[in-house]
């Protein structure tokens, strides 16, 4: 058996493993599958959360497929920063800006469950320090 990358989700057959490419947000970028869509540009798509963990729970995620942020590469610092600013836009447009957490979980062992780099924008409840 081949070693296979645990942080991968991979469809198994007799002879061949194949990773699975179109994530559930690949699918919701493509129109595939419904979002509730707060905001949309070339380079990225913020959507509410189907399971929030709070009144404001809002995934920002690139249209560029990447897994998680550890396999970011130096040509996507643009982008990483658009991200950013997104959150910050969007947390203003919600009327959050004073008080909102952005979460990202890199890997399965953070509990990062959709292998597509998504940030969390959290907001409308109290936030504890250590967060988790």
């Amino acid at each position: 058996m081949q070693n296979l990358n645990p942080d991968r989700l991979y469809l198994t057959t007799t002879l061949r493993i194949y990773k699975m490419t179109d994530t559930l947000f690949k699918k919701i970028i493509d129109r595939e599958i419904p979002a509730d869509i707060v905001y949309e540009d070339d380079n990225c798509l913020a959507f509410k959360d189907i399971n929030p963990v709070a009144p404001t729970h809002i995934l920002i995620i690139p249209k560029k497929q990447i897994e998680k942020v550890a396999d970011a590469e130096i040509g996507d610092k643009e982008l990483l920063g658009h991200l950013m600013l997104v959150a910050g836009n969007i947390a203003r447009d919600l009327g959050v800006e004073d008080a909102f957490r952005l979460v990202v979980n890199n890997g399965s062992g953070a509990q990062q469950t959709v292998f597509h780099l998504h940030i969390h924008l959290i907001a409308g409840r109290e936030f504890n320090w250590p967060p988790g």
